[in-house]
């Protein structure tokens, strides 16, 4: 079986490609090699015989056209997206162009090869990954979102992701083209790139910098191991059900500050020196349109037999280790 991964350099999408491998999968990643790329990791897949790296943007139609005539995937699985809130705010016309202009792209050329090739629709699926962020915002002791949630993005990334779940909609609803659309969490653990909370915060301890946080600390989110998300994707892709989406969450709340003082604290810990490292903790001024509080109810892809493994301590520390290997050596 053959799996193309676009954004499989990214985050999540090296995560998900190192478990498509374990299973056997033929993996085909399309990305376009930006700044929050794993290059190092996807020289290291590129030595396995059933991993296959083209760069490439998802919105270059032809080159995407070719590859797949070359390969004639079963399964599209999109990573591929601007995704850090701060440079959408400061640049909101990357974040609409990658994630909805290049992205209807990226849907018209792949529906358009499956028009072409008929004979691979009944077995294909596209699975588009997105955000928790399309729902807004909760009071804290609001209701979790559900899949029947309406969207409230408060940001340009949130928007932006909105307009891609709405767009992978439509194609479903007029072409008939195969999709699913899951909304996940916060995630968290190797491989991600240093801008964002966990890695930046294990990061400043390391180099001792200050460790800046928005407003009071407050804001709550819900927190996901990377490889529990790449397993619920993994499921989805196999069970899930055409026009669907998704919410993929690990019931694992917590505030900024209290997960900034545990990770120092499991730093502390590790370094066996008398330096604190809670003491680089310095408030700054809060995010513009900061959303307080995510939470996500994940009984949907719950019923289908997946569930999180990874307690958040362990996989904290996990996580953790990671990092000071990366930077130590």
């Amino acid at each position: 079986m053959t799996v193309l991964v676009t954004g499989g350099s990214g985050f999540i999408g090296t995560n998900f490609c190192k478990l498509l491998l374990k299973k056997n999968f033929k993996v085909i990643n399309v990305d376009s090699l930006s700044y929050a790329a794993n290059k190092e990791e996807t020289l290291k897949l590129k030595k396995n015989k059933n991993y296959f790296f083209f760069k490439a943007n998802i919105g270059e139609n032809k080159k995407i056209h070719k590859i797949l005539r070359k390969f004639k995937p079963q399964y599209i699985v999109n990573f591929a997206a601007e995704s850090h809130v701060d440079n959408s705010i400061s640049g909101p016309t990357k974040f609409i162009l990658s994630n909805t202009y290049y992205f209807s792209n990226f849907l018209n050329t792949c529906n358009n090869f499956l028009t072409l090739n008929f004979f691979l629709k009944k077995k294909f699926k596209f699975i588009h990954i997105s955000t928790d962020e399309v729902y807004g915002s909760l009071k804290r002791r609001e209701k979790k979102f559900t899949e029947k949630n309406k969207f409230f993005p408060n940001s340009p990334y949130a928007a932006s992701k909105a307009a891609s779940d709405l767009l992978a909609r439509s194609w479903f609803k007029t072409y008939k083209f195969p999709i699913i659309v899951t909304n996940c969490s916060n995630n968290y653990g190797e491989f991600q790139n240093k801008e964002k909370l966990i890695p930046k915060i294990i990061y400043n301890c390391i180099k001792r910098k200050k460790i800046p946080i928005y407003g009071n600390g407050k804001n709550i989110r819900d927190w996901i191991y990377v490889n529990d998300h790449c397993e619920a994707i993994f499921k989805i892709m196999k069970k899930g059900k055409l026009g669907e989406n998704y919410n993929i969450g690990s019931a694992n709340e917590i505030d900024n500050i209290t997960l900034t003082q545990k990770i120092c604290k499991i730093i502390n810990k590790k370094f066996k020196n008398k330096f604190r490292h809670e003491n680089l903790i310095e408030f700054v001024e809060d995010r513009k349109g900061h959303d307080f509080r995510y939470a996500i109810d994940s009984t949907k892809i719950k019923k289908m037999g997946w569930k999180p493994k990874i307690n958040f301590d362990n996989g904290l520390k996990k996580t953790i280790s990671h990092y000071i290997d990366f930077y130590e050596n």
